[in-house]
């Protein structure tokens, strides 16, 4: 195809003036006005549109830039970043401004990436982890210079063109182009975190010799939280860049110095991650940790040793490293030496599964979007949202992220409503702090075992309320001399409990054998008396949409053991009338599902397909086709990891009557066939 008379003529025009241009006065706004911005819109993107195309005005932090110039994005996914450069420099050899496109394109989880000043158009394959050493050369998939903007159109139009985009054909390309030495940003992440945790742990144990095995855990845990939320928001701009940077500095006593930040945030953030008052987490104030640790943790998180742009990292990616990094906890020798190692759990399963976000995506769109259509926003503030067995938080920011785009939708398609709720940016209309605020405590609940998951799950939470945040968010003078502070207090929405043990555990037992280590792995959780919110939720009916990825833990013979006590067992049998023959906790969480649930509320979980078929669940199966309606069940949906089968079913609290039917089929990449038959044959 002909390149459009638009690209003729940009190219002419730089051809003739190249020698301004190349001008090191000629900067990269003028550049992006000029010639970027109409070279994409013959590409079919409109640059002025916010939901096609996010613009990062250009703003420097201590010399830092933090955003891509630009991301090109279909729907709420962003497929490529480009960053612009002036065309003074000579982007071919130059390695600096291939490191920092690159470092945007891998944190951000993108396959590919442009950088251009123009005059050349490089594109760089970003599944390769960056190195500040590597040349220029380094990922580089292709190199143009801008007359062949004419003579290669076809293929400028066939990968980066809005449509071609839109029907996967960038995908393909890339998946197509063969790489070495891939590495996601969460398995090297994870691996940072991981070796963080060895060398704290390590550390702590050896200075505070009084520490039990839980209490080193909680700790160790909290101080990688602490430092992953600076570190992002100070690439964020909410925090001074460099702030940890320079509390790490030689000479510097490191936790004393972060432990004055830290307690500077909890006036600011208001958020437990940040809690020493009194009630709260003084055992942090008073450790002992060593500088070095610390110091080398840090001084790994700065440009230009740091490969990661913690601006653009996605909260589901921080959410799928955080999954697998609690699949490990750390032990103490009787001489009081700590090692990691993995959970019992984690042992029987052969390892951690995050949840792909594609399934979580499927799944909060079959409920929360279901339930969201034709709504206005007072009626969307009713909603309420559960995950009974949070973990990390990916079904919970899932929906979040739903409930916020679904909203600034409405605003934007509701212009003269709701001012107050939204504002512009760079990037175009985004929802205010206040309105993200307001939308996560309203709407967003959940429950775990794990306390650790719990504080990683409030953490995911917040990091993703503070998305598209800037310098403005960290320096509202007015909401702070309002007495008010950035972040809410999730205590009250993110419990640590067992969403399957009420107290009633201990009717009739004598409490006095009960030790703290037993009431601690019992953790008894009522839902009906739980205070702030689970309690009213209840009384009212129930939460209008119950999602999640339960546990596939067998609890029967040896291992259920290390699981589940015999007296624990034979209590979620009785209560749940539950099956002896092979339990496994994911029945139990199904069944305690179906009780959460409000009328006409939707409750849709990923198990193993077992769940369809087995005779074992055929109670269990009975119970919910006499008492629900069954919107979907859903067989084979591919779970990278897991050999098992997945079922996903989606269940309203509704009676079923003799018209009702029901989707049953197996999934496909692209569709799920819908196949009419009847669920009991399938029993």
């Amino acid at each position: 195809m002909t390149a459009p008379e638009a690209v003729h003529q940009l190219v002419e025009k730089f051809d003739k003036g190249s020698h301004a241009y190349k001008h090191r006065d000629y900067n990269e706004t003028q550049l992006r006005v000029e010639f970027v911005n109409p070279l994409f819109e013959a590409l079919g993107w409109d640059v002025r549109d916010s939901s096609q195309v996010s613009h990062e005005t250009r703003v420097l932090v201590e010399g830092k830039p933090k955003h891509p110039d630009y991301g090109f994005r279909i729907g709420r996914t962003t497929h490529f970043y480009l960053e612009t450069k002036k065309p003074a420099l000579n982007l071919k050899d130059d390695p600096s401004p291939a490191y920092q496109l690159r470092r945007y394109g891998w944190s951000g989880n993108l396959p590919v990436s442009i950088l251009s000043d123009f005059e050349e158009f490089i594109i760089y394959d970003c599944r390769i982890q960056p190195h500040k050493n590597d040349p220029a050369s380094k990922g580089r998939l292709r190199y143009y210079r801008y007359p062949e903007y004419i003579d290669k159109w076809d293929e400028f139009e066939s990968l980066f063109s809005r449509a071609a985009v839109q029907n996967g054909a960038l995908r393909n390309w890339i998946d197509d182009e063969k790489t070495r030495g891939a590495l996601p940003v969460d398995e090297a992440f994870l691996r940072e975190m991981e070796s963080w945790r060895e060398i704290l742990a390590k550390d702590m144990a050896l200075h505070n010799r009084d520490l039990n095995r839980r209490q080193l855990n909680l700790l160790v845990q909290r101080t990688i939280d602490r430092i992953v939320f600076f570190r992002i928001a100070e690439d964020r701009g909410i925090e001074l860049y460099g702030r940890l940077q320079r509390a790490a500095s030689p000479g510097k006593q490191v936790y004393h110095e972060l432990k004055i930040l830290f307690q500077e945030a909890d006036d600011k953030y208001n958020s437990g991650l940040f809690h020493f008052a009194p009630g709260g987490d003084q055992l942090s104030l008073k450790i002992r940790l060593s500088d070095e640790p610390l110091r080398q943790i840090i001084s790994s998180l700065y440009y230009p040793a740091s490969p990661y742009e913690f601006s653009v990292l996605p909260a589901d990616i921080l959410g799928q490293v955080y999954e697998r990094f609690l699949g490990k906890v750390i032990e103490l020798s009787p001489g009081g030496q700590a090692r990691v190692a993995d959970k019992p759990e984690v042992r029987k399963a052969g390892g951690v599964y995050y949840t792909p976000t594609y399934i979580v995506d499927y799944i909060v769109d079959s409920t929360v979007g279901t339930l969201l259509k034709d709504k206005t926003p007072a009626q969307a503030a009713k909603l309420r949202v559960l995950d009974p067995a949070c973990g990390s938080g990916s079904f919970l920011t899932g929906a979040y992220q739903y409930l916020l785009d679904w909203h600034l939708d409405y605003y934007r398609r509701h212009p003269n409503q709701f001012r107050n709720r939204r504002r512009q940016t760079a990037q175009g209309f985004v929802l205010t702090t206040a309105e993200k605020r307001r939308i996560l405590l309203n709407s967003i609940y959940g429950v775990d075992l794990d306390q650790n998951a719990v504080e990683v799950s409030k953490l995911a939470l917040l990091l993703k309320m503070l998305e598209n945040e800037s310098e403005a968010t960290g320096r509202q003078t007015v909401m702070f001399s309002a007495g008010g502070r950035i972040l809410p207090d999730l205590s009250g929405n993110i419990k640590w409990g067992n969403s399957l043990i009420g107290s009633d555990f201990y009717r009739g037992k004598q409490m006095g054998i009960f030790d703290d280590e037993a009431m601690y792995r019992v953790k008894a959780f009522d839902w009906g008396s739980e205070a702030r919110g689970f309690g009213e939720i209840m009384a009212q009916g129930g939460f209008d949409v119950v999602i999640g990825n339960p546990p596939w833990v067998s609890v029967s013979g040896k291992f259920g053991n290390d699981t589940l006590s015999s007296e624990q067992l034979s209590y979620l049998i009785d209560k749940f009338q539950g099956n002896t023959y092979r339990p496994n906790l994911y029945e139990y969480f199904v069944a305690q599902g179906l009780r959460l649930i409000r009328p006409d509320g939707l409750y849709s979980f990923i198990v193993p397909d077992r769940l369809g078929f087995n005779r074992q669940f055929i109670p269990l199966r009975e119970s919910i086709l006499k008492d629900f309606k069954i919107i979907q069940w859903i067989y084979k949906l591919p779970f990278p990891g897991i050999t098992a089968d997945t079922l996903v079913f989606v269940i309203q609290n509704q009676a079923a009557d003799d018209s009702s039917s029901i989707l049953v089929g197996e999934w496909s990449k692209k569709l799920i066939s819908r196949i009419q038959k009847s669920f009991l044959n399938d029993t």
